[in-house]
């Protein structure tokens, strides 16, 4: 499956990441002698944090130099995704039980591990998706209160093995984030300030608890600043 992380399974089923050497594959030199692996890279961070610009702007470093990418998003990304978009987006806050809500984004990003992120990394292709594990551990885990290691239980089968090799959260502060979101606000969005804050808390939480996997990255300054940081996370890689 290219270079995504392996994952342990604990006796509870938890999903805790373990990184192995991928093949170098993607980019091919003389005699079609692979060059640079393909990679999953998942961009996180609070609603109106950048990420979504932040990934668009990746994948056209990548392109650039030559390598394949796509791109996803969570929910979303296959026909059962974007249905469980629309529901679990749409509504009055509070119209879902938080085990229902965990359990459609664990349906949905199943579903895209399945049909787009093992499919592309197969072929050579850099997937980058805008949300993955880690905005449910952050929104439902943490800022709901469900319990982050109740959220990894309930996502050890969804993923599998398959784990971004590296998540950038873009670490965005809430006044700043609330100002660039849409007056149209989804049902998450609309939850406000305080929710939004105990999300950001949450992925530092997890940055701390999973720093293999998981980067911070500062989220204010221009928008080619904080590109300039993206690519700096993601140079390793290169």
């Amino acid at each position: 499956m290219g270079a995504a992380q392996a994952v342990a399974l604990g006796p509870v089923g938890r999903v805790d990441p373990v990184r192995r050497p991928g093949r170098r594959r993607g980019v091919r030199g003389r005699a079609g002698r692979p060059l640079i692996d393909p990679r999953f890279i998942a961009f996180e961070g609070i609603d109106g944090s950048g990420k979504t610009t932040q990934a668009a702007l990746l994948a056209e470093a990548l392109e650039g130099r030559g390598l394949r990418v796509t791109r996803t998003r969570e929910p979303g990304g296959t026909l059962l995704g974007e249905r469980v978009r629309q529901i679990v987006l749409s509504g009055e806050p509070g119209h879902l039980t938080l085990v229902a809500e965990a359990h459609l984004f664990a349906a949905a990003r199943a579903e895209l591990v399945e049909r787009v992120v093992r499919p592309s990394l197969a072929a050579g292709r850099w997937v980058l998706t805008d949300r993955f594990l880690d905005s449910s551990l952050a929104y439902q885990g943490a800022a709901r209160g469900l319990g982050i290691d109740a959220v990894l239980d309930i996502n050890a089968s969804a993923v599998a093995d398959c784990l971004p090799d590296l998540a950038l959260v873009i670490d965005t502060p809430v006044g700043a984030a609330a100002w660039r979101r849409s007056a149209a606000s989804d049902r998450i969005e609309a939850e406000g300030a305080g929710f939004q804050g105990r999300v950001a808390a949450g992925y530092r939480v997890l940055a701390a608890r999973f720093p293999g996997r998981i980067r911070l990255v500062a989220g204010d300054g221009s928008v080619e600043e904080v590109h300039a940081r993206v690519m700096a996370a993601v140079g390793p890689f290169l």
